[in-house]
């Protein structure tokens, strides 16, 4: 299809310079603007645990860390895995570094959203709050239409990204590991997540504090054990990271080995794709909170591309660098999405099931984190009398999205995202100048 070309063309351009300069620029800027507000990491990973003394204990919204949980929910998923797969595969191991990279500065630009979109938000008629940019560029920037345009984009974002191709990366997994029919996977995906959302914020907010926590330290815990297995060449592979993060190298492993442009194009790229730093989705869980202050809940918001993008990013790409140097025989006829696969295959006990289930996990608290997001988006444009209407159209869209091929989807939502980034830049510089740093 030409049409399909031509949008890829426009991707391609757009995901390769444009956009990553755009986002980078953003993250060194609010980085400096407001001091370097990753220095108080530790202070805003023991507030994420720890009840604000003046929120409301009767109030029907989120606590600071449910906010934090539905934010992890939406972004930890197949781009901490199959993700960094991909960009050590196209970018050499130097990505690991740049992604990396892009999760320490993106902590900035998180804190920048998330503080606006608390500032800005309002209570609907069941007392809850709601928010995000859409609300920022309402009531912040003053322009309804620049809203309604981010907010579009984030119901079709929603449809795509945080649907369509979650369920889809769902049934490829059960199919490839455990030839399950990918219809039955659709259906029951579609049923799970549906009891779920059907509960509403309080239902997805009960689970991902209780999920989210679990899944991503079982993923952790089995990273640790990876490279305590490959201790031995732990050492070299953070050295090959960082070097060749800076220089061209030669092929390693047959597989990779580019230039410093393909390292920083894929690993910028990569992160920036899972952490959401600077699309703003994460401030709409964010406002969602009961804490009534802004500064306060954007650190504990910041902390989820903490964990997201700077350990276990950086995590998963490590553990591959390291198989890499430690077994290159893996490797072999290995594609660019199964590196992380021939790491795992170490583990002591089933590691290439222990991927699959994860990857399935991840898989539907992500559509289960952005079904509120596209929830939030929908109820700005069409009312809350409207809401099941788009929650059945979520639940239809998974099974479908299960079962067919996603090329034109997954084009469709680059695309809208890079629509989404720049209204949400916009407003961001335009209200530097509200945005305080206080760790309190």
């Amino acid at each position: 299809m030409l049409s399909l070309k031509l949008l890829s063309a426009l991707n391609d351009y757009l995901w390769n310079c444009p956009l990553l300069f755009l986002l980078m620029g953003t993250h060194l800027f609010f980085t400096l603007k407001l001091h370097i507000p990753q220095r108080h990491i530790g202070k805003a990973l023991r507030l994420s645990v720890t009840p604000e003394k003046q929120a409301d204990k009767t109030s029907p919204n989120l606590s600071a860390f449910g906010a934090l949980a539905t934010t992890l929910a939406a972004t930890l998923g197949t781009g901490n895995i199959i993700g960094v797969s991909t960009a050590v595969a196209l970018g050499g191991p130097g990505a690991v570094f740049w992604c990396w990279l892009t999760g320490i500065l993106g902590m900035a630009t998180s804190y920048a959203e998330c503080y606006l979109s608390v500032l800005f938000r309002e209570k609907n008629k069941d007392n809850l709050y709601v928010g995000g940019p859409m609300y920022v560029m309402k009531n912040g920037l003053h322009s309804k239409l620049l809203a309604k345009f981010y907010a579009f984009c984030t119901v079709c974002a929603a449809f795509g990204i945080g649907c369509t191709t979650q369920a889809n990366s769902l049934t490829q997994t059960t199919s490839s590991t455990w030839r399950l029919s990918p219809h039955l996977v659709g259906m029951a995906a579609a049923m799970v997540v549906g009891m779920v959302i059907l509960g509403g914020i309080r239902s997805i907010g009960r689970l991902c504090e209780k999920t989210v926590p679990v899944l991503g330290f079982l993923y952790i815990g089995s990273c640790l054990l990876l490279l305590s297995v490959n201790r031995d060449v732990l050492l070299p592979a953070l050295k090959v990271i960082f070097s060749h993060a800076l220089m061209p190298h030669a092929v390693l492993g047959g597989i990779t080995g580019y230039s410093l442009k393909h390292a920083a194009r894929y690993g910028i790229a990569r992160g920036l794709y899972t952490n959401e730093a600077g699309i703003g989705t994460s401030a709409i869980a964010a406002a969602s909170s009961g804490s009534v202050n802004p500064s306060r809940q954007a650190y504990v918001s910041m902390t989820a591309v903490f964990w997201d993008t700077v350990v276990m990013c950086f995590l998963s790409g490590l553990v591959i660098v390291a198989n890499m140097l430690k077994h290159p025989e893996s490797l072999a006829g290995v594609n660019e999405t199964g590196l992380a696969d021939a790491a795992f295959s170490y583990l002591p006990f089933g590691g290439n099931a222990f991927l699959s289930l994860s990857l399935v996990a991840f898989a539907i608290t992500t559509l289960i984190g952005w079904s509120y997001f596209g929830e939030k988006a929908f109820c700005y444009l069409w009312g809350d009398h409207n809401l099941n209407v788009y929650r059945l159209l979520y639940i239809v869209m998974i099974y479908i999205g299960a079962v067919i091929p996603l090329n034109v989807v997954w084009e469709c939502t680059d695309f809208i995202n890079a629509l989404m980034i720049v209204p949400n830049v916009i407003s961001l510089f335009a209200l530097q100048g509200v945005i305080k740093e206080n760790v309190g």
